[in-house]
């Protein structure tokens, strides 16, 4: 028996349960989700703390982030941005809190609390949830999709929300099928690659690190000696390479690039001179150098220091020389890693690439080629930094998407 609804919507992540809240407000709405849960791409973000959103409510500030495509964002934001997103969570009982960055956390910094908040409200809704269920056909004519059929059973809706995520962290379920859906509808689908990944590094030195995290530390990216990027802030030393948030953000670009070398300076703050002067007063001492290295890097990394230096670790600090001391600053300004690849999908946070803006109303996330389809979430293709812009971006389409498709009803 084929069952109606006024909004069936595919995906149950971030993106998708906003759009089955918003729908559900003046609708019947179904949400189908292929999982044996909803959210579980949602639980692992910001390292189960879930970075929930972005405080910066300069909408302009935000496009900026998302590049040349970001302007597609400003008709969304303007109705559902930030200051909703964070009012929308409080008023169902989730407390936030703003830490370093702007970045939006609930209080209590378990991502299991902004699920059970959206779960309670799909319920409220009576949102009907078709669990563990794969989607095998989309039944359209002229130019609308009728209904969906999930094996031997068809339900259908006079509007439909697509949003499945993208191809990132495919253990939750992104494995990228709605691209493949919309392609076969005529949309055109922006080529897909990871974004926000960590980095592979050739340097075994650098994953004898693997653990320490650096703090307030600027990454350069060179390419044939030029500098093509840079970001300051956090990074994380791992067992392949690389990760950490300012190594997230430039990840992206690293894959456009191809080989780089990054280097990475340990004293943003100094610049060669003061850092060179430092050490001038410094070295006055009976120290040994190994002894005099935790006062300027972390201990894990004092074996590094002294291989790449080549001072002997037991020489007297007021014996260094001029030439060596200036080596030393190089190396703190400049220590330096050579790429060998992104990690892929399986690693990436989020997905570059999807859905062609150009075939999205970005007022009312309607497909422009099939009439009753709408977009929410990571399938667009929109893809921005660490710090929350991502998942603001589901919610906000999210919001739009669940709006829009219930007026749609009467098309």
């Amino acid at each position: 028996m084929e069952k109606e609804f006024d909004v069936i919507v595919i995906g149950g992540g971030p993106a998708g349960i906003m759009a089955a809240i918003k729908s559900s407000e003046k609708a019947r709405v179904a949400l189908v989700e292929k999982n044996p849960i909803i959210g579980k791409k949602l639980l692992i973000t910001g390292n189960k703390r879930c970075n929930l959103a972005q405080a910066e409510f300069n909408h302009k500030k935000i496009v900026e982030k998302f590049g040349k495509k970001g302007k597609f964002l400003f008709s969304p934001l303007s109705i559902f941005g930030p200051k909703e997103t964070i009012g929308f969570f409080e008023k169902r009982g989730l407390k936030t809190k703003i830490e370093r960055g702007k970045r939006v956390f609930p209080l209590s910094e378990k991502s299991q609390d902004v699920l059970r908040s959206l779960k309670k409200t799909l319920k409220k809704n009576k949102v009907e949830i078709f669990l563990n269920e794969k989607i095998t056909k989309f039944n359209i004519r002229k130019k609308k999709i009728e209904s969906i059929e999930l094996g031997n059973k068809k339900i259908s809706a006079k509007s439909f929300i697509l949003a499945t995520g993208g191809k990132a962290y495919p253990g939750t379920g992104s494995t990228g099928d709605g691209y493949n859906w919309a392609k076969k509808m005529g949309h055109n689908i922006i080529s897909l690659k990871p974004a926000l990944v960590p980095i592979k590094i050739k340097e075994n030195w650098a994953k004898g690190l693997a653990g320490l995290t650096l703090k307030n530390v600027k990454v350069s990216v060179f390419k044939n000696d030029i500098k093509k990027d840079s970001r300051f802030g956090e990074m994380l030393f791992t067992h392949f390479g690389v990760s950490g948030p300012i190594i997230l953000d430039l990840g992206k670009r690293i894959g456009e690039l191809g080989k780089v070398k990054l280097k990475i300076d340990l004293k943003p703050v100094l610049d060669f001179k003061k850092l060179d002067q430092r050490f001038q007063r410094d070295f006055k001492g009976n120290k040994n150098f190994k002894n005099y290295l935790p006062e300027i890097v972390p201990q894990k990394m004092i074996t590094t220091i002294l291989r790449i230096t080549k001072i002997s670790p037991n020489k007297k600090i007021n014996s260094i020389t001029k030439e060596e001391r200036k080596n030393i600053v190089k190396t703190l300004k400049g220590l330096e890693l050579t790429t060998d690849g992104l990690l892929g999908f399986n690693q990436a946070i989020i997905t570059s690439g999807g859905i062609d803006l150009k075939e999205i109303d970005s007022k009312t996330m309607r497909s422009k080629i099939i009439d009753n389809l709408f977009f929410a979430g990571e399938i667009i293709d929109l893809d921005g930094p660490t710090g929350g812009y991502n998942l603001q971006v589901c919610w906000t389409t999210g919001y739009i998407a669940g709006i829009e498709a219930t007026k749609n009803r009467a098309l």
